[in-house]
C-alpha cells in the first residue's frame, strides 16, 4: 500500500513482556501510521511493538476484527494487533501502518526496508499486572514475520509453535540457540512418559499421541549432541496455533 501524504512518527521504547503463555520481544521503532486512506494523523506519539506467533503465522489467523483467513482476504502475514488506545472499538481495523526500526543498532536491522501491515486483530489488556496493551499506552502486536523483518528476536528461550489437530501433534521448533539445527525431539504429557517426535520436515516435528488437555515438555537433542529438558512449556489448556516458549537456551 502505497503510503501518501505526511503520517505521523512514533518512537518507541524498549519493553520485554509475556502474552498468552508466549513470550514476546520488543524493539524500537519510528512508526509511519496512515488511519486508512481518508484520514492522516500529524502528531508524535509514543508507542510499542512486539510480536505474537510463530513464523507460520497461524497464530495471528482470525483475530478481532472479523477477517477470517487472513490469507484469503489478502493481508497474509503483513498485519498487526493494536492495543485498546488504537483500536477503537474495531473501528481501526483495516488501517494500514507504515513501519521503520531506526535509533537502536542493538535492535534495528540495519538497512531493513519499512514494512507495511494492517490492523487486523486486538491486543487485549491485562489490568492484573502492568502491560505494554494496557491503556493508555498505544501498542502495536505484530507477526513473527514482520517484526523480524526490521528488528532482531532477542534471546529468551527454546520455542514450540504447536499446531495439527487432536489426533496429530504438529510442532515447530525454532529459536534454538548454539549449534541451532536440532536432530531429536519428544513430547511428554503431564500424564505420559517421554514420546519420540519424527522429523515431518525442517523442524517441524508430529506425533499421533492424543496429548489434548496435558501440559506440554520438551527433550531437545542439537546436531552437537547436547540433550536438554523443557518442563511445562505449555499449560494443559494450551491451544493450536500458539507458541510457547521454554525458560531455557542450548
Amino acid at each position: 500500500m502505497q503510503i501518501i501524504h505526511s503520517p505521523f512518527l512514533c518512537l518507541l521504547r524498549t519493553l520485554v513482556m509475556a502474552m498468552s503463555n508466549s513470550f514476546i520481544h520488543l524493539a524500537l521503532f519510528t512508526l509511519l501510521l496512515v488511519q486508512g486512506i481518508a484520514g492522516i494523523d500529524p502528531n508524535f506519539y509514543d508507542a510499542h511493538a512486539t510480536f505474537y506467533g510463530g513464523p507460520s503465522g497461524a497464530g495471528t489467523m482470525q483475530g478481532a476484527c472479523g477477517y477470517g483467513d487472513l490469507y484469503k482476504q489478502g493481508y497474509g502475514l503483513a498485519n498487526t494487533a493494536l492495543s485498546t488506545a488504537l483500536f477503537n472499538n474495531g473501528a481501526t481495523c483495516g488501517a494500514c501502518f507504515q513501519l521503520i526500526c531506526v535509533n537502536d543498532p542493538q535492535w534495528c536491522i540495519k538497512g531493513a526496508r519499512p514494512i507495511t501491515v494492517t490492523a487486523t486483530n486486538f491486543c487485549p489488556p491485562n489490568f492484573a499486572k502492568p502491560g505494554a496493551c494496557n491503556p493508555p499506552l498505544k501498542h502495536f502486536d505484530l507477526s513473527y514475520k514482520m517484526f523480524t523483518s526490521i528488528a532482531y528476536e532477542k534471546g529468551g528461550g527454546v520455542r514450540f509453535e504447536i499446531n495439527g489437530n487432536p489426533n496429530f501433534l504438529f510442532v515447530l521448533v525454532f529459536n534454538v540457540a548454539n549449534a541451532g539445527d536440532v536432530s531429536r525431539v519428544s513430547v511428554k504429557g503431564s500424564k505420559t512418559g517421554w514420546i519420540p517426535m519424527k522429523r515431518n520436515f525442517g523442524q517441524k516435528w508430529n506425533t499421533g499421541v492424543v496429548l489434548v488437555g496435558q501440559a506440554l515438555s520438551f527433550q531437545v537433542t542439537t546436531s552437537d549432541g547436547k540433550t536438554l529438558e523443557f518442563y511445562s512449556v505449555s499449560p494443559y489448556n494450551w491451544q493450536f496455533g500458539q507458541t510457547y516458549e521454554s525458560r531455557g537456551n542450548f
